[in-house]
């Protein structure tokens, strides 16, 4: 028993050390037992002039005690991506499954959530996808973000 009690408490304490990433921007207590809800802004390596904000639920000390799984978040995130700037953009994949930019662990081992741009050239429009992803067990927990590109001067790689 008194191993279990350490063990926890040096887990707590691995967990309170994460702190707050340099993406992060704000960030709130939801309920009494610490839960939080966190906003990262995230801007995308290709493509300027975007900033996606990302909010993800961080499960607090005693919410992981009570429920005895530690080392995992829930995969619920949503997303709001907009222009903040003349946009530019650089050498991105233009395929049907786009690229990654951003991806964090939610859980100690294999649980990550992700944001993916897929570029719909027939719209002119980016889409910003946040999900979840196991390897076991796939999620169909996402939120979906679009900037139009419609009648806006954008400058791509090419043009220069």
């Amino acid at each position: 028993m008194r191993n279990a009690f350490l063990l926890s408490c040096i887990a707590a304490l691995a967990l309170a050390a994460c702190g707050r990433s340099d993406t992060e921007v704000g960030e709130f207590k939801n309920d009494w037992v610490g839960n939080e809800i966190k906003i990262e802004a995230l801007s995308d390596p290709k493509v300027e002039g975007v900033t996606c904000h990302l909010s993800h639920f961080d499960r607090g000390f005693w919410d992981r005690v009570s429920k005895g799984n530690w080392f995992e978040d829930p995969s619920n995130a949503s997303i709001a991506c907009r222009q903040t700037g003349p946009i530019r953009i650089g050498d991105i994949d233009d395929g049907k499954d786009g690229e990654e930019v951003f991806s964090q662990r939610i859980s100690l081992v294999f649980k990550s959530m992700a944001v993916r741009r897929i570029y719909d050239a027939e719209n002119h429009t980016l889409i910003y996808v946040a999900y979840s992803r196991r390897p076991v067990e796939g999620s169909a927990k996402m939120a979906i973000s679009t900037i139009s590109l419609y009648g806006q001067n954008v400058e791509t790689a090419e043009s220069d």
